[in-house]
């Protein structure tokens, strides 16, 4: 995967009611297609007194895996409204369910595309787009005296530090965008003269928004 792409936050489901007709949209960010079928299904069993239960979900690095259903709406009515929400908005790996209770009154062609669409665009946000940006944890060991200054570049540069712990010398744990590592080695070593052992430790994508983790 990507160091960093777009996607949702969380699960999200919103409603909406158009003509009379009852449109529920759910949006869920997922980690494989079986996942997106399982969550299709949830939903189908969960309103299996509604009249439609249109879905559309993506999967892959380049979104290679696309699928979509009208559930017995107008062909192209449908799945390709909600499918194509997905798409312009360029979400990975995400499922989106439209349920749809019929109010008696016909929407025509143009209309269900744009009651889909508008289904498919609340689950969205009430999910939260958010870019899943892959970061590295690094634990930075330095001496008391140097913790101040190291602190200061670090916050300055941008970095996070996401925990300190203290014995002998002073432990930071930062987060660094992984394609930054190299750049805050070098600026780590040249905060300390060297005088710093760093180690890597794992790799987590995490999501963020205007520029800020959110957890």
């Amino acid at each position: 995967m990507k160091n960093r792409y777009r996607t949702l936050h969380k699960y999200g489901e919103d409603e909406i009611i158009i003509n009379k007709s009852r449109f529920i949209g759910y949006a869920k960010p997922i980690d494989s297609e079986q996942e997106a079928i399982e969550f299709i299904n949830e939903i189908r069993i969960k309103h299996r007194d509604a009249t439609h239960n249109v879905y559309a979900y993506v999967f892959g690095e380049n979104n290679n895996i696309q699928r979509y259903s009208d559930d017995g709406e107008p062909t192209g009515t449908a799945g390709i409204p909600v499918l194509e929400v997905i798409k312009k908005e360029d979400l990975r790996n995400i499922v989106v369910v439209v349920t749809r209770y019929f109010g008696g009154i016909k929407l025509g062609a143009g209309g269900l595309v744009r009651a889909y669409t508008k289904g498919a665009k609340i689950g969205i946000e009430a999910g939260i787009i958010v870019e899943k940006v892959l970061f590295k944890r690094i634990k930075a060991r330095i001496d008391y005296t140097l913790y101040g200054k190291v602190e200061n570049d670090l916050l300055k540069g941008g970095y996070i530090i996401d925990n300190v712990t203290y014995d002998t010398a002073v432990n930071l744990f930062i987060l660094c965008e992984a394609v930054n590592i190299d750049e805050l080695r070098s600026l780590l070593v040249d905060i300390t003269n060297n005088r710093i052992q760093i180690e890597e430790l794992d790799e987590e994508y995490y999501s963020v928004k205007d520029g800020k983790i959110i957890r």
